[in-house]
């Protein structure tokens, strides 16, 4: 029989992480969203309040389910109030393995005995994380898609040595949480990272090339392949530098197919990252919305 959860404790109060303290409360956790940017912590209350109010308006989310869940929220600046009394501990912070390896040594110091430890990792090495933490059998990934609120796939991964009763406690909360499951053995990129990251880098060489425009690309995979968005699209709204970082570390472990090519880290390097600061393969007004390439 699985261990049950009550309480999640989410590590990182930036898109990712909101986007899972989001959906969490939703699914009828008591939810800890920490970071020590007080700053980030107003930014993730005032946009997981606003996306369950649009929810309501739309008719996606039960007005009593909304209200629920703001009850449910609490925000920590101090990490061992936040991870106390959790039973699951997500980590949402960057893509760093120094920056998660930290954050699990503080969780395994801090967090109950009994607390399941999961890193949303894009495609790092989960058992490399789990032996942080001197519970390898109790941690593995969840990798959530951006936004949270609305993508419903959870890739859960398998460590080396996680246990099947960890297993089958997170994908009861992800199932909690509205999502669909899938699980994969860990391996570089996952499933998702990986064949997503070889799709953008192709988009990027041909775009190098002059093969045709971005936002031809876009379209020819949107209206030709059924992709709900074009790879320089997607890239925009994760983050050119977060692709680069996955592209990198699988390069180091897959081989020169993985590459990363010469535009896409010409881009990172003039700090055009993406829809997060206005500019990535397109450029964006105040709003959001792409107005060129």
């Amino acid at each position: 029989m699985s261990q049950e959860i009550r309480t999640i404790a989410v590590i990182g109060g930036g898109t990712m992480g909101l986007g899972i303290a989001h959906v969490s409360a939703l699914g009828g956790y008591r939810t800890r969203l920490f970071d020590t940017d007080e700053g980030a912590l107003n930014r993730a209350y005032n946009t997981i309040e606003r996306n369950l109010d649009k929810g309501v308006a739309r008719g996606k989310v039960e007005e009593t389910a909304a209200v629920a869940a703001k009850d449910l929220l609490a925000f920590e600046n101090d990490f061992l109030t936040a991870v106390a009394d959790a039973d699951l501990v997500i980590e949402a912070v960057p893509e760093s393995i120094e920056l998660k390896l930290s954050i699990f040594q503080r969780a395994e110091r801090d967090a109950p005995q009994h607390a399941l430890f999961a890193s949303n990792t894009s495609g790092l090495s989960i058992s490399e994380m789990a032996g942080a933490t001197g519970r390898p059998e109790r941690f593995a990934g969840m990798h959530f898609f951006n936004p949270v609120h609305i993508m419903k796939l959870i890739e859960l991964v398998r460590g080396a040595e996680t246990s099947d009763d960890t297993l089958a406690a997170m994908a009861e909360v992800g199932k909690r949480m509205g999502k669909e499951i899938v699980t994969v053995r860990e391996s570089p990129g996952f499933v998702t990272s990986r064949i997503n990251a070889l799709i953008g880098n192709e988009a990027f060489r041909m775009l190098e090339q002059g093969i045709a425009s971005a936002a031809d690309i876009d379209k020819a995979l949107k209206l030709g392949l059924n992709h709900p968005m074009g790879p320089f699209e997607m890239v925009d709204l994760v983050g050119l530098d977060v692709r680069l970082s996955i592209l990198k570390h699988l390069h180091s472990t897959l081989g020169d197919l993985y590459r990363p090519s010469e535009l896409l880290t010409s881009y990172v390097g003039d700090g055009r990252l993406g829809k997060k600061v206005g500019r990535g393969v397109y450029t964006y007004d105040a709003e959001g919305k792409a107005i060129s390439e």
